[in-house]
């Protein structure tokens, strides 16, 4: 799916300004995005990237800014609004003492997913991590840590998904399989926001461009 010719459709968040320490870190910020596009969201390091991804996630209270999703208004922080996104930040959120599976089945039990231990499995050897899915978290690398977070969005089903530097400690083939993931999203109609300051190898078709100075 390319897109949808439905007026509204997809995210619309217009006029968005952000703080930080109480000054402006940008303000008139609009972002718009149908149903299978990517907004490649790039800029320098204390822009406020993570910033409006978390704003848009109901994590940080922006200081202005409307947003809606399929022509709906939306109300950031809640629960409903919660449940459309998938969010993956800096910090990965798994839990250290967990194994790499019980941490996969936790993330589907949260993100409401119906896959089951099997179709854990399979997203784990997708990732490359089938044969680590007994180890405690606390003992992957950051990069497969990484995969780990890769093997949550293979089963995500949620429709808008918020990705903070998901390449960050991904070795070549893992950004590789990254670039899959997410068009896979967007061709089921899915929408993607995504901070990095690498190239993504998507159908740019399916990309726009956002950049905070």
């Amino acid at each position: 799916m390319r897109g949808s010719n439905e007026p509204g459709a997809g995210l619309a968040a217009l006029g968005m300004a952000c703080e930080r320490g109480g000054k402006p870190l940008f303000v008139g910020i609009d972002v718009r995005a149908a149903p299978g596009v990517a907004v490649i969201l790039t800029g320098r390091n204390g822009s406020g990237k993570s910033t409006l991804l978390r704003a848009l996630a109901g994590l940080n209270e922006p200081i202005a800014g409307v947003v809606s999703w399929n022509g709906d208004p939306v109300k950031l922080g809640s629960s409903a609004w919660r449940e459309t996104l998938a969010y993956a930040g800096h910090k990965s959120g798994h839990k250290d003492d967990l194994s790499v599976a019980e941490n996969l089945e936790l993330a589907c039990a949260l993100d409401g997913s119906d896959a089951d231990a099997s179709g854990c499995i399979e997203a784990l050897e997708r990732v490359g991590l089938r044969r680590r899915r007994a180890l405690q978290v606390k003992r992957l690398s950051q990069g497969q840590k990484q995969r780990l977070t890769l093997a949550r969005l293979c089963l995500s089903r949620r429709p808008l998904w918020l990705l903070d530097e998901p390449s960050a400690a991904l070795d070549t083939d893992a950004r590789v399989l990254l670039a899959a993931i997410l068009q896979e999203h967007l061709e089921r109609g899915g929408v993607a926001m995504v901070a990095t300051h690498d190239a993504i190898d998507l159908d740019g078709r399916q990309t726009a461009q956002l950049r905070l100075n």
